[in-house]
């Protein structure tokens, strides 16, 4: 599988996520060249000049995340957050599997932006080529004198270090992330103060996606201005779009921020598998709420436009659902999964993920009962908006969103004890 034809433009091997395959594609330039003709503020203003916004979700403009962290601190550490856990998303672990050193190269950019000495890779637990492929690139990038003391013979030095977590999908947010690393339960803090202000062992913290980092070096060869020209005006570059569903080719996909939605599903990934026709899109993530076919049809794949339509781009996972799928179903995996994932630490999420989970299943079951999905919707309104982090966000919006577009599924499934396509779940 190739990735595209940007940021990660190259043909994939059976050594391409080594140091040699690396530095035969101009690996560990752009770090040469900041350590030698540029200072750290030249590396963030040039990183917040590019227009470069975070690739784990949120879009955070990274160069001004990066500027609300005090630089007279005597410590400041840098979290790549790699606990890729979304539904729907797998461009990160790409990332370890096929080309780690572009990551390290990106994490030692920034840390030396930031002036960090201890940088600090969250790499999600159920990764395990990703796990090794990682450490084998650690190895080799300390044994070519590229992390450490005197990196490159400056006076630059830092050290990454990293971190297996235990498989939980709460800390993904970076406060959990952050809780995790120092040895506690992944539980999220509350804000202010912000991991910028009081983060990794209560020091300013800047936490980064895999995507994001990846980024850094190529905006530093290449310059602001070459990277500003892709994409679209408040969202600039490309990103890793992946997609997975009832599609023909699944996969990993580079594209300018603002590409079609409808010409990467029915082009670039193939079409709808067997013929069907397109019944619904999920276009960035499990937690990102449903779409359906008229609502994509000039659907461009940047923030702005997606939340216009009522949706998020999230983590660029686009999940793609054929004509014949039982949505009552398929919304019974989200909720499970949702209500396995909640840290607890919330009541509106450990009570209403569950309840959620279970008045779903009953409904799957074909035990539903008059007043279910009055009963989830009120359940929704109680999570949202009401919990430290955005685990009970993520959980409430794909069955708002089901409920809104698919009502007359569920009710079917109520009255009839089975799904209009047949069937009912046994549980």
């Amino acid at each position: 599988m190739k990735a595209a034809n940007v940021f990660f433009n190259f043909e994939v091997t059976d050594d391409s996520h080594t140091l040699d395959a690396y530095r035969s594609r101009g690996g560990y330039d752009a770090l040469h060249k900041a350590l030698c003709a540029m200072q750290p503020t030249d590396v963030q203003n040039e990183v917040t000049a590019s227009g470069l916004r975070g690739r784990g979700g949120a879009g955070f403009p990274t160069g001004m995340k990066w500027s609300f962290v005090d630089k007279m601190s005597p410590v400041i550490y840098l979290c790549c957050n790699a606990d890729e856990g979304e539904p729907g998303t797998f461009k990160d672990r790409w990332i370890f599997e096929h080309s780690p050193h572009q990551l390290i190269e990106g994490v030692l950019l920034a840390s030396y932006a930031l002036q960090v000495r201890h940088a600090f890779i969250y790499i999600r637990g159920e990764f395990d080529l990703s796990w090794r492929r990682l450490k084998d690139a650690l190895a080799e990038a300390r044994g070519a004198g590229l992390i450490g003391e005197h990196i490159l013979g400056s006076k630059f030095s830092c050290d990454i270090i990293a971190h297996r977590g235990g498989g939980a999908y709460v800390c993904g947010e970076e406060s959990s992330l952050i809780s995790s690393l120092e040895g506690f339960k992944g539980y999220p803090r509350n804000k202010p103060p912000f991991p910028a202000v009081k983060g990794l062992y209560q020091s300013p913290t800047v936490v980064n996606n895999v995507e994001t980092l990846s980024t850094v070096p190529w905006i530093i060869s290449h310059g602001a201005t070459a990277y500003k020209a892709m994409g679209t005006e408040k969202n600039s570059g490309t990103r890793l779009f992946g997609i997975s569903g009832h599609v023909r080719k699944p996969g990993l996909f580079e594209k300018p921020v603002g590409y079609s939605l409808k010409k990467f599903i029915f082009e670039d990934a193939g079409g709808i598998d067997g013929g069907k026709k397109l019944k619904a899109v999920i276009p960035g993530g499990s937690s990102t709420p449903v779409l359906l076919p008229e609502e994509i049809e000039d659907l461009t794949m940047d923030a702005e436009a997606v939340q216009a339509a009522g949706s998020m781009l999230g983590s660029g996972g686009t999940i793609v659902i054929a004509e014949g799928t039982c949505m009552v179903r398929l919304l019974h995996v989200l909720t499970r999964f949702y209500a396995h994932e909640s840290c607890g630490q919330c009541t509106p999420c450990r009570e209403g993920t569950s309840w959620m989970d279970k008045i779903v299943a009953r409904i799957a079951a074909g035990r539903g009962q008059a007043g279910d999905l009055e009963s989830l919707e009120r359940i929704i309104k109680g999570i949202s908006g009401n919990t430290v982090c955005a685990l009970g966000d993520a959980a409430a919006m794909p069955v708002a969103g089901f409920l809104r577009k698919f009502r007359h599924e569920f009710e079917f499934f109520i009255e009839h004890g089975c799904s209009m396509y047949g069937g009912r779940l046994e549980i």
